[in-house]
């Protein structure tokens, strides 16, 4: 079966998109907006753009009517946000922080997660996040206008965060401690425990 893209809604292309590329990494992305309120949301378009200069990339898709999504109102006002990995032990809070809320409601108060100051911007992380980049904005690309319209956000990452568990005695990493959780299509997750080598 074949479909032209040209000939469904966003909301189909979304669904079959999202369907078949997985398992996505997921960006729970915390923000400040200019009054000083703190917004905290998952977002699984997400991934590493390259070292040279240390970047990542999400794209949070405009809200139903078409205006930007909190998150990404904040960063346009602030130039910084926190991309904090998310594991098993807050799946439960990500999820939560999902929900479409007032902007003027704290996500992190909303769903329980608690904040610690980051080292280079002034937005909070989450605390205990096994991981968390904390980024300076370079560029928004506004792909198209409307519902659903995609938007990429590319941001340089001025600090890494990492949690001491994750590492061996050593100081190396320890990549089978990390137990991340990827989105699947519609409301199922994956967990990344079961791994092989080739």
């Amino acid at each position: 079966m074949q479909f032209d893209p040209a000939n469904m809604s966003s909301r189909d292309t979304y669904h079959w998109m999202t369907r078949l590329i997985n398992p996505r990494p997921i960006a729970w992305v915390a923000t400040i907006s200019s009054q000083g309120v703190a917004n905290l949301a998952p977002f699984s378009f997400f991934n590493g753009v390259g070292a040279k200069p240390p970047t990542l990339l999400f794209c949070p898709a405009n809200k139903p009517d078409g205006s930007p999504k909190d998150t990404l109102v904040n960063i346009r006002q602030t130039g910084e946000f926190v991309v904090n990995v998310v594991t098993m032990p807050f799946a439960g809070q990500m999820h939560q922080t999902a929900a479409e809320l007032d902007y003027q409601i704290d996500e992190f108060e909303f769903a329980t997660v608690e904040k610690q100051d980051s080292l280079m911007v002034d937005v909070p992380r989450v605390a205990n996040a096994a991981a968390a980049f904390e980024c300076e904005l370079m560029q928004v690309l506004s792909l198209e206008e409307g519902p659903g319209a995609a938007n990429v956000v590319i941001g340089r990452i001025v600090c890494f965060h990492v949690a001491d568990e994750l590492l061996n005695q050593d100081g190396s990493f320890d990549s089978s401690s990390l137990k991340t959780i990827g989105r699947m299509g519609d409301l199922e997750y994956a967990k990344t425990d079961n791994r092989f080598t080739l």
